[in-house]
């Protein structure tokens, strides 16, 4: 709900309050954004003065050496003044809001407020994806302000999702004067806090190792979360949290931001000497400008903010909500995913028709839906030095093309799937050989590659527009079900033949335009494929991608222990409904570690379940383990992809449950990285769940393989075994070690308080049916039902 009164405006949601005011100077000053304050005037507008009265910073006199704004206001000193939005030149040296080179050189700039409007209407942006609503309503609030000596109009828009607790802002800036300006900076957000005592968490990372949390006390000086890569990237995902030194789990005050866009972006908190915080967001300012023609207008990238005095848990459940309802669209939105098996660790690029169908027999057989033939299908497809950009069918792999592929996947009733790489390019291509200029590079210089491949200049809308009809031809050529948009690189050399050099500086963020021009039209004629996104992993992971596909692979990693720290980063400000996960070999093909295939399935369940294996290579027993895997997964989809995720510990162990809407249904996982010599004692924890309800935990007994146990063996049999023989390998065949079972019938407050003791963990003293092996990279799922 948004309200207003004599130029106040307080944006409320279900649990917050965001108010700011207009000073007699017409800057706008920040008042507030916290926990709900109740009634500010709903019913008694005047109460709106009362409390903008008690927020506001008081003023008198000028502090000594700092810049007075005007001898109308002596006592405005910018520097120290909470504001919507701030500029250089005025007296405010914090980090700047929007930055303009006028005609004459000069930056000073001096935003004062026109006027505002409420509406419940969203227009769709002009360039770039944003949130919406299924019923086309949103509030609406656009505060107009204006630079008069310069004629710049900047428009501040502010979205307010009152039942997610989230509020969006972006803003719009208007070149109104005859002579083009050169913008430097236009950041999303913008939020001043009058207190100083603040933690900035941010996710970095990098290939296979992505969303490491990292907190930062902000005591002084600047903070700085950036990328520079050209995507998101792995290295600083734009999602970050700023919370009250102490804040935990379940208790304190945080908030989060986010950014709906996938190329450079910037996120800075910054405490200036008189223990104000700062936080700005948006595009990043470095190698960026814009040249903004006479009556032309930018748009900055929408930013989300949300509040929560319930600690991470509470702004986690926030931002998940919203990602869910107002970020992903169209066909698969609320549709559950369809279990897929991914031919790239399986196979790379050695395959044909033959092995592909073999894989896709034994994947059928133990449940799989969807079958996804990976890179290598193209071109001269071989490895990965040749032929992108060339979206032609290698028929010496697949002689019948990809029709004659998918109609042998669909008649054993699976669906198909393929790869795609659409803006990147090789050199030896013939795309490549026949336009040169279409490549990102500068002309006449070497130029540094990653993975043998360049980029496409998609700041060129020739180059969108031949790339589009390119993969619109590919996916009318079969019944294609789901397509992997992959991008494997980031920018060097960032260079535009397409453009002149005076906008050069522009390429970055208009390639990332081109992007969503092709996301956007493809999406549009094929909304029944389901789409996935894909940057070596997470190095696109956002709300940008999230717009146009409604899930993400989330790295190339998929050690299980890997992806339980990973998806964990991923879900403070993403649900794991967008988290693509799968199980793959052991050994892992990224870190060689052994784990059990319990504990892989365990953790990719929670997200979006796939498998990328050579099924065609794997025991009896494994097939029957996967089978049995899959067919409880079905049972238990909908509560993993509709249900809330709740984080309940992380470390060494990992402790996670997802509850269905209505809180009936839980599903839980223990997974523990180390084993603790002699540490037979643990418990299981709840979250989310109904006080008051009785619910049944259970777990799936999982027999043990005697081989797990070593030389023990010898402690129980009547001959002697050696490790590793036939005789071993044979006996392992008929002989397994009993599991634990754990059955309880509790409350939901027992569960979430106290939580149930779990039988005794084996620790060197003896094992039976009671004893639960969790040794190193073991893993339990606890399901609950209500009684």
């Amino acid at each position: 709900m948004i309200l207003t009164h004599e130029n106040i405006f307080v944006l409320n949601t279900a649990n917050t309050t965001y108010m700011f005011h207009i000073l007699p100077s017409g800057h706008p000053e920040h008042l507030y954004y916290g926990p709900a304050l109740g009634n500010t005037g709903e019913e008694e507008p005047e109460m709106l003065a009362e409390a903008t009265k008690a927020l506001c910073e008081k003023r008198a006199f000028p502090a000594g050496n700092m810049i007075s704004y005007s001898p109308e206001y002596p006592q405005l000193t910018p520097e120290d003044l909470c504001l919507e939005m701030s500029s250089y030149g005025k007296g405010d040296i914090r980090e700047p809001f929007v930055e303009v080179i006028a005609p004459d050189g000069s930056r000073t700039l001096d935003f004062r407020f026109v006027k505002a409007e409420i509406t419940e209407q969203k227009p769709e942006y002009e360039t770039l994806p944003g949130s919406y609503s299924e019923d086309g309503k949103v509030e609406h609030l656009t505060v107009t302000l204006e630079e008069k000596y310069r004629e710049l109009q900047l428009e501040l828009h502010y979205y307010v999702y009152e039942e997610n607790d989230v509020i969006c802002r972006s803003s719009r800036l208007i070149n109104h004067s005859e002579q083009p300006v050169r913008l430097e900076r236009l950041m999303s957000t913008q939020l001043d806090l009058p207190e100083g005592d603040f933690v900035m968490s941010v996710f970095r990372g990098a290939w296979a190792r992505e969303m490491n949390r990292v907190d930062t006390p902000v005591a002084g000086g600047r903070v700085v979360n950036s990328s520079f890569t050209g995507s998101s990237s792995n290295r600083a995902n734009p999602f970050v949290m700023l919370s009250r030194t102490g804040t935990t789990e379940t208790a304190g005050l945080c908030y989060g931001m986010n950014l709906i866009y996938s190329g450079n972006h910037y996120e800075s908190c910054e405490v200036n000497a008189f223990g104000k915080t700062r936080f700005v967001s948006g595009i990043n300012p470095a190698g960026f400008s814009f040249l903004l023609a006479p009556e032309e207008a930018f748009e900055a990238p929408e930013a989300v903010m949300s509040c929560s005095d319930q600690g991470f848990r509470g702004l986690s459940l926030s931002m998940q909500h919203f990602v869910r309802e107002h970020i992903v669209r169209g066909t698969w939105k609320n549709r559950v995913r369809p279990i897929l098996l991914n031919s790239w660790e399986a196979a790379y690029f050695k395959f044909d028709e033959g092995k592909l169908l073999r894989m896709a027999k034994e994947a059928k057989d133990v449940g799989i839906e969807l079958f996804v033939m990976d890179d290598g299908w193209f071109g001269k497809r071989d490895s990965d030095t040749c032929s992108l950009g060339d979206w032609k069918v290698n028929t010496d792999k697949l002689p019948g093309g990809l029709k004659r592929l998918a109609d042998k996947i669909r008649q054993l009733g699976m669906d198909f799937g393929i790869w795609v790489e659409p803006e990147m390019v090789n050199t030896d291509s013939d795309l490549y050989r026949q336009h040169p200029e279409w490549s990102m590079e500068i002309p006449g210089q070497p130029h540094s590659e990653g993975r043998n491949q360049r980029i496409l200049d998609f700041a060129n809308p020739e180059v969108v527009d031949y790339m589009t009809e390119a993969i619109t031809e590919v996916l009318n050529s079969a019944e294609i079900s789901y397509v992997k948009w992959d991008m494997n690189r980031i920018m060097s050399d960032v260079y535009s033949p397409y453009l002149p050099a005076e906008r050069q500086s522009e390429t970055a963020h208009r390639y990332m335009l081109g992007v969503y021009r092709m996301m956007r039209t493809i999406t549009e004629r094929f909304p029944q494929i389901l789409f996935e996104g894909c940057a070596a992993g997470g190095n696109r992971f956002d709300l940008g991608i999230l717009s146009y596909f409604p899930q993400i692979w989330a790295s190339d990693d998929t050690d299980p222990i890997q992806r339980a720290k990973i998806q964990e980063g991923y879900s403070y400000g993403y649900p794991m409904s967008t988290v693509s996960a799968h199980v793959s070999a052991s050994p892992n093909h990224q870190t060689l570690r052994r784990t059990p295939l319990d504990t892989r399935y365990h953790t990719a369940a929670f997200g979006v379940l796939g498998y990328e294996c050579n099924l065609a290579d794997m025991s009896r027993q494994e097939l029957e383990e996967i089978r049995k895997q899959i067919e409880l997964y079905k049972a238990w989809r909908e509560v993993y992809f509709y249900g809330d995720f709740y984080r309940l510990r992380t470390g060494n162990i990992h402790e996670w449950m997802t509850v269905s809407t209505d809180r009936k249904l839980a599903a839980g996982m223990l997974l523990q990285e180390l084993a603790v010599p002699n540490v037979q004692s643990e418990r299981f924890h709840g979250a989310g769940l109904k006080p008051e309800a009785r619910y049944r935990l259970y777990n799936i007994v999982q027999r043990q393989d005697i081989r797990n146990f070593g030389d023990l063996v010898n402690t129980v049999s009547p001959v002697h075994v050696k490790q590793g023989s036939l005789p071993h390998r044979v006996l392992a065949r008929f002989v397994t070690m009993p599991g634990e079972q754990e059955e309880h019938c509790v409350s939901g407050s027992l569960l979430m308080h106290a939580g149930v003791r779990l039988a005794q963990a084996y620790s060197g003293t003896g094992y039976n049916e009671e004893t639960r092996y969790f040794q190193d990279f073991s893993s339990r799922m606890y399901y609950l039902e209500e009684v």
